[in-house]
């Protein structure tokens, strides 16, 4: 496949393409944790503590613009966000389950226990 361009980037297979979307030390457990529910930011900051709140906003509002999640705002005091996961966040929990399972296959291997 010839490199292409996309968002000022140069990309050279479709692997290195996707795994700028979803790689990263953050938004595959932020999608992960979206997977089976609808969740605020404190529900996300609470499960993934080590993220900062200057680092879990900055991957909310990417996945966001990315178009693997929705961001709900209720008028409410005080307010209420929301966030889940969009038909390609669905999709992306595909992949990472498939990481998973060979994450737990390379653990076996190197002898992890978990």
């Amino acid at each position: 496949m010839p490199e292409f361009i996309y968002d000022n980037k140069l990309y050279y297979n479709p692997v290195e393409f996707a795994l700028d979307r979803i790689g990263g030390a953050w938004k595959m457990p932020i999608l992960w944790r979206l997977k089976d529910k609808t969740r605020r930011y404190s529900d996300l900051k609470n499960d993934i503590p080590k993220i900062t709140h200057k680092m879990l906003t900055a991957q909310l509002k990417e996945l966001e613009r990315e178009g693997f999640i929705i961001r709900q705002v209720f008028a409410e005091v005080p307010p209420r966000v929301e966030y889940s996961l969009t038909e390609r966040g669905k999709r992306s929990i595909e992949v990472i389950n498939y990481m998973r399972e060979y994450g737990l296959t390379l653990m076996k291997e190197f002898g992890i226990n978990h």
